[in-house]
């Protein structure tokens, strides 16, 4: 039976209390204060990876966007990360974040060291966005729904808890407070707009549903790796690699 629009929206949003990658220990630690400088400096290294590939997302997306509206729409996305005239982009942003807890930019984009099950969770998502439906393309995308709150709590957080956190080393998360909202706005009302029976429904549940599972998969690779076992795999970020010139020196 197909949902109306007010029970559809509800099973969108419980999918996101219930399993959005806020409630991940690791999360936790690092909105707390409890991170050492290295789990910090893996966890920027790795979601990086993550930030370097949303826009690669959407442009495949883009290109099997027959409606020029909807790809009028989307572009700004791109832009929101890549830059534009006036804006920096997200990706300059998440960089100067690793520049702040000690990294060398340089050595962050090369992408050196990200770890296996992140490179294999982010290129699952890419990879979904290329090959589904429309409509489960852009219902992945709907954990925007939940981020501005675990962006406002990481700011609030680093801002407590750890010596390199300022404006600028946070002005990603800060942008994002605004970006995501409208982007979600759109999002969730094209979704609930052609999700227009019970089987759409369900895909664009379960398309949401898999993009959670991606951001929590990269978490417990983290944790995994740096946390408990701290078993670091072959070729992965190990501390003291990619240091900024002035930490180095130190």
């Amino acid at each position: 039976m197909t949902a109306t629009r007010e029970e559809f929206e509800a099973r969108l949003r419980n999918i996101g209390t219930e399993r959005y990658h806020d409630k991940h220990p690791f999360h936790q630690r690092l909105h707390s204060g409890q991170c050492t400088p290295e789990q910090v400096r893996a966890w920027v290294i790795n979601r990086f990876y993550y930030q370097s590939r949303i826009p690669m997302k959407d442009a495949a997306f883009m290109s099997r966007v027959e409606d020029p509206d909807l790809r009028r729409a989307w572009r700004s996305r791109i832009e929101d990360h890549d830059g534009s005239d006036g804006n920096e982009g997200g990706i300059r942003r998440w960089l100067r974040l690793a520049e702040a807890v000690g990294l060398d930019p340089d050595y962050v984009a090369s992408l050196e060291g990200v770890l296996p099950a992140t490179r294999f969770a982010v290129d699952a998502y890419v990879r979904f966005v290329r090959e589904k439906t429309l409509l489960e393309a852009v219902a992945a995308s709907l954990t925007e729904l939940f981020a501005p709150a675990i962006h406002a709590a990481r700011i609030e957080g680093l801002l407590q808890h750890y010596e390199f956190a300022d404006d600028s080393s946070l002005s990603y998360f800060r942008k994002r407070l605004t970006e995501a909202p409208k982007d979600v706005a759109f999002g969730l009302a094209w979704v609930l707009d052609h999700a227009d029976t019970a089987e759409k429904q369900d895909a664009a549940a379960a398309a949401l549903t898999f993009k959670t599972d991606v951001l929590w998969a990269q978490l417990d690779a983290l944790d995994a790796a740096y946390v408990t076992p701290a078993r670091i795999p072959p070729g992965a970020w190990v501390p003291g690699q990619g240091m900024a010139a002035r930490v180095a020196a130190e």
